[in-house]
């Protein structure tokens, strides 16, 4: 006789309930938008050329792409915002994001450190506005790191006392003196496109090759480079103290760039250069100058240590570049990137036929 003391009863699984339409659209939407989240901060992420700062290296219309993993990806500042924006709404002026909460940035390991002759992508030091790591992005080369003392004598920039080797397509302003009246197409066939018209002629930037060639023309008389003199002052160059300090965008400097754990002495005529980056970028919460003296806590301090390290930044078209010239060091908690590539080009001059610039899709930026 067989007696069962227990016995399994069958399971009945319920069936599945299948997703409805917009439940599929709305997760493979979720999973599109952190996956491109991802990817944008840690990896590569697209940026396009406003200004022609760069110009001939990096034209207006240029699009690229910047390596998060060269220097490595920076945790974020700023982490309640929408994602894949920056500072606004898409078409918008509405805030993306809140600063309610703000946290410590971390920089994870990158390939390589910030080498001089980059092209980075930073956060533009001096923006107030925002919080550090949504500040709009600027493009600039390196030309000297942490610990380097850089100088521009004659429009050459120097690096611990020898020359840097120039951009290849470097720029400069000239103005072109002609009675002639111009129009657009006769620069734009010399590939001359940031120009502006004045009396008796144009003020143009461009190489010292094509100034050269528009001179020998019949009717220019004459193509004058325009550059500073030493000790003029210009009042907008940093560290905007004239009276002690009368450099301009030509001859500027010797200025030590600070580095992590060097020591700066701190004296009324040291203090203008180092200021800002004590009191906003060295994150002292108790930091402030008083009678062109330093006080950190309450005491007087006569030298200081850098807790980071900071960067001096030049635009190629060095006439029209709004860079470290006129606003100090870029911290490296600001930099987002290195430009590794052209991935589109659009000629804002250009027709519909030659609206996109081809020979410049997929060039190595350098």
């Amino acid at each position: 006789m067989k007696v069962k003391f227990w016995e399994k009863k069958p399971v009945t699984k319920a069936p599945k309930k299948k997703k409805s339409f917009a439940r599929e659209w709305g997760d493979a939407i979720l999973f599109a938008v952190v996956a491109a989240s991802l990817i944008r901060w840690a990896t590569f992420e697209a940026y396009t050329i406003p200004t022609p700062s760069m110009e001939k290296s990096l034209l207006v219309g240029d699009f690229l792409f910047v390596s998060k993993l060269h220097y490595g990806p920076r945790t974020p500042i700023t982490p309640l915002q929408v994602p894949l924006t920056h500072q606004t709404i898409w078409g918008t002026n509405i805030p993306s994001y809140s600063d309610a909460i703000q946290l410590k940035s971390y920089r994870l390991p990158g390939f390589s450190e910030v080498q001089r002759g980059d092209v980075v992508v930073f956060n533009y030091p001096p923006e107030e506005q925002h919080p550090a790591d949504l500040r709009t992005n600027y493009i600039k080369r390196c030309v000297a790191v942490s610990g380097d003392s850089v100088e521009v004598r004659n429009m050459q920039v120097y690096v611990n006392g020898q020359p840097m080797g120039n951009p290849e397509k470097l720029q400069y302003s000239y103005f072109m003196e002609t009675p002639n009246i111009l129009n657009q197409e006769f620069f734009l066939e010399r590939d001359i496109t940031d120009v502006q018209g004045f009396e008796g002629g144009f003020q143009i930037h461009t190489s010292p090759e094509k100034a050269a060639e528009l001179a020998k023309l019949d009717f220019v008389k004459s193509v004058t480079l325009l550059k500073r003199k030493p000790g003029e002052e210009e009042a907008t160059v940093f560290p905007h103290v004239p009276s002690v300090y009368n450099w301009n965008a030509d001859f500027f400097g010797p200025l030590y760039v600070p580095k992590e754990g060097a020591t700066v002495a701190i004296t009324p005529k040291t203090l203008p250069l180092y200021e800002r980056v004590i009191l906003e970028y060295e994150h002292n919460e108790n930091a402030e100058v008083r009678g062109g003296k330093l006080f950190i806590d309450g005491k007087e301090v006569n030298q200081y240590t850098f807790k980071q390290n900071y960067y001096f930044m030049m635009g190629d078209n060095r006439h029209n570049s709004l860079d470290s010239r006129y606003w100090g060091f870029v911290p490296a908690d600001h930099v987002v990137g290195k430009a590794v590539m052209i991935w589109m080009s659009t000629d804002p001059f250009g027709s519909f036929l030659s609206k996109i610039r081809w020979n410049r899709i997929f060039d190595i930026i350098k």
